[in-house]
């Protein structure tokens, strides 16, 4: 489609300077707003420990990556710049304060209300003399054996301490076996010890009863150190950074270095220290001189120090009225069952709107190129795919039954790479072609393609979205699923595949754009011809929905066409660097952020001039990194049906949500939605919308 535009060779007026909101500050910000679904009463309660743990584990994440790019913790604040140093400290003040308000919620709300449903943590100051003698029982049975404190001297220095794992450190009285009086120990807790343990129903009453790892350790430290005096202690872990380096040019094999890379993920730099709130002064201070970090990465927390492990307790309590009801994704609304999707696919193109509509489409479209005898050829990427992968599995049929199976295998996707280079190894092994991309970039893009004999001919039939292969996230994220044979299409994932295959020459596209090539530029010069006819009169809008925006340049593009006139709304789940609603800089410009039941995760952009539209999904965010550093595609709608279907459901209806949407304010802060009022009264609302409730009920109600 091509949008109204002015001559290219009259520039836009140069426009007002923007200052860009820091990027991590934006991330924890989206973290605050996730952590108020953990506080809403209307949510139900073990759904409401989900979100807790969802922000621990987003936390965990941001320091294992961000925080020693952001500055490097190891160094003392005389040796950082001025600007660092405030912006250091501006961090670890907003950082701290989530935490704090984490257990706050925690200790404060949840934990009462599961207690009023007679669910609780039971301390060892509260145990009953029976739950005494079992939890002793089963320290003795099933932890214990596991354990081996370590007392520090010499001939002992201070033990290696994974990443992320629970550890006790303990003060001690009197003399060791020896008569020395080495004075401190460490005591790992294995990965493998469950963190909640359910108390037996004998021991409970009409309760649900559970004692916490950490707390059975805790009250058998005595056990552990016979003919010493167990003084101060505490548990303590300590996060470390995560993301792993490899330089690929010097290295003749990238599997087999990312490999040897994740032994020595768990014991990185250390950027985070978490002990118990009544932690003593100088058993912290050690533990700070010993993983050499400064006061501000010191977290004492009042509960566990990993809230993240509460995904277990609530697999415990297996309790459905405490979640949210379950969602059945209908099948795909444009495939037909019992009908060959090839056949279905020559009359027009398929969308399916995840997770409303279910993944079992894309399965199905992958299964019936696994069976059919005239397929010859699949072709995949692999982004994030999970250890558990029925789409991997039809892959593994694919080359049994003698297709030329191609995989594009990224073993650099973060957290992923273990199973990635898993099942590459395991695809290898059986005769499938792996490749794995471009050296220094990642492939993010995700396309499957099938050439299938038809006649005297060979004809593609594609598959391309804007999320992973991943049935398990395709369940949790909003993501949108594109099937097509049209052949321009089809040619240019084609020329993609062989590209990453040979890295011959950069292919002339039809209508794919590709990064780190044209996708950046593509963009820039889209939002610029509606700024242009936006400054010659013709109406100009542009939506947006996508993960992140933190690319400057695209930014300074929007800022552009905000100043000439055109209506921006960008629907940014995370991190959002684009300031918006400024006075005289960013009037045009409306920013707001949807958290819900899913994680929003599709990428849309909808440009309009005049009675001209254009949208495209992609596989990215409008960040640096996916714009040059990484391979992505973004691609256009063209069929009106289709376009206005996506324009309905993923940009109307979310600009319309007064139930789970946060606006962000000039001041670069986030205020939730308040519920539309009437135009007839001020006093009487509208009814609430929530953009991703209605969709589940429009999806639940088909047939």
């Amino acid at each position: 489609m091509n949008a109204t535009a002015a001559p290219k060779d009259k520039p836009l007026p140069k426009p007002a300077p923007v200052v860009w909101l820091d990027r991590d500050m934006s991330l924890l910000a989206f973290n605050a707003r996730v952590l108020h679904w953990a506080g809403k009463p209307d949510v139900p309660l073990l759904e409401r420990l989900r979100y807790l743990s969802i922000v621990s584990s987003n936390l965990d994440e941001f320091f294992e990556v961000r925080a020693a790019l952001y500055t490097s913790l190891a160094k003392p604040k005389a040796a950082l710049s001025a600007i660092d140093a405030q912006a250091q400290e501006a961090l670890s003040k907003v950082a701290h304060s989530l935490v704090d308000a984490q257990y706050a919620l925690y200790n404060e709300v949840l934990i009462p209300a599961l207690a009023r449903e007679g669910v609780r943590v039971v301390s060892h100051s509260e145990r009953t003399l029976a739950q005494q003698r079992w939890v002793k029982s089963f320290f003795e049975r099933e932890v214990r054996p596991l354990l081996l404190p370590v007392g520090l001297d010499p001939a002992h220095p201070f033990p290696q301490v994974a990443n992320k794992s629970l550890n006790f450190i303990v003060q001690l009285s009197g003399h060791d076996a020896f008569g020395r009086d080495n004075e401190i120990a460490i005591v790992k807790v294995p990965r493998s010890l469950p963190r909640f343990i359910r108390l037996p129903d004998k021991l409970s009453g009409k309760r649900t009863l559970f004692v916490s790892i950490s707390s059975v350790v805790r009250s058998h430290l005595k056990d552990l150190f016979p003919g010493r005096t167990v003084g101060d202690f505490s548990q303590f872990r300590v996060t470390r950074h995560s993301d792993l380096s490899v330089d690929e040019e010097d290295v003749d094999n990238l599997r087999t270095a990312l490999r040897q890379g994740l032994v020595h993920r768990n014991y990185g730099q250390a950027v985070r220290l978490e002990v118990s709130a009544s932690c003593a002064e100088h058993l912290c201070q050690l533990l700070l001189r010993q993983f050499e970090l400064p006061a501000s990465a010191l977290y004492r927390v009042h509960g566990p120090v990993n809230l993240v492990r509460l995904n277990q307790l609530i697999d415990l309590v297996d309790q459905p009225r405490w979640l949210f009801p379950r969602y059945e994704a209908s099948y795909p609304s444009q495939l037909a069952t019992g009908t060959s999707i090839f056949q279905q696919l020559q009359a027009g193109d398929v969308l399916i709107h995840q997770p409303y509509e279910s993944f079992d489409g894309v399965l199905a479209f992958l299964r019936e190129a696994v069976l059919d005898p005239q397929v010859l050829a699949i072709k995949q990427t692999i982004y994030r795919t999970g250890s558990d992968s029925v789409l991997m599995e039809l892959l593994h049929q694919a080359v049994q039954r003698g297709k030329e199976v191609t995989v594009v295998v990224e073993l650099k996707a973060r957290f992923d790479e273990e199973a990635n280079i898993n099942w590459a190894e395991k695809l290898e092994y059986i005769g499938a072609q792996v490749v794995y991309g471009v050296v220094g970039l990642k492939t993010h893009a995700k396309m499957l393609l099938v050439s299938r004999r038809e006649g005297r001919s060979i004809r593609r039939y594609a598959h391309l979205s804007t999320g992973n292969y991943n049935p398990k996230t395709a369940r949790l994220y909003t993501d949108l699923s594109y099937l097509t044979c049209n052949p321009k299409l089809t040619q240019d994932i084609e020329a993609v595949f062989s590209l990453l295959a040979n890295q011959s020459r950069i292919p002339r596209l039809n209508k794919l754009i590709l990064a780190p090539f044209h996708l950046q530029r593509s963009l820039i010069d889209r939002v610029d011809q509606v700024a242009r006819a936006t400054a010659q009169g013709v109406a100009g809008r542009i939506v947006l929905k996508m993960n992140s925006l933190t690319d400057e340049k695209l930014m300074e593009a929007l800022v552009r066409a905000g100043q000439a006139g055109v209506e921006i709304d960008l629907i940014v789940r995370g991190a959002c660097m684009l300031p918006a609603q400024r006075p005289g800089v960013t009037d045009h410009i409306r920013v707001r952020s949807i958290i819900g039941r899913f994680l929003e995760h599709s990428r849309v952009f909808y440009f309009q001039t005049g009675n001209d539209q254009a949208l495209y999904l992609s596989s990215a965010d409008w960040m640096n990194r996916n714009m040059l550093r990484r391979v992505e595609l973004a691609w256009p709608v063209e069929d009106a049906a289709l376009r206005q279907r996506i324009v309905d459901e993923c940009l109307n209806t979310y600009l319309h949500d007064t139930v789970d949407a946060w606006t962000m304010d000039a001041d670069g802060q986030y205020t939730q939605v308040p519920p539309a009022r009437s135009r007839a009264t001020s006093s009487k609302p509208k009814a609430a919308l929530s953009a991703q409730a209605r969709l589940m009920a429009r999806y639940s109600a088909q047939p």
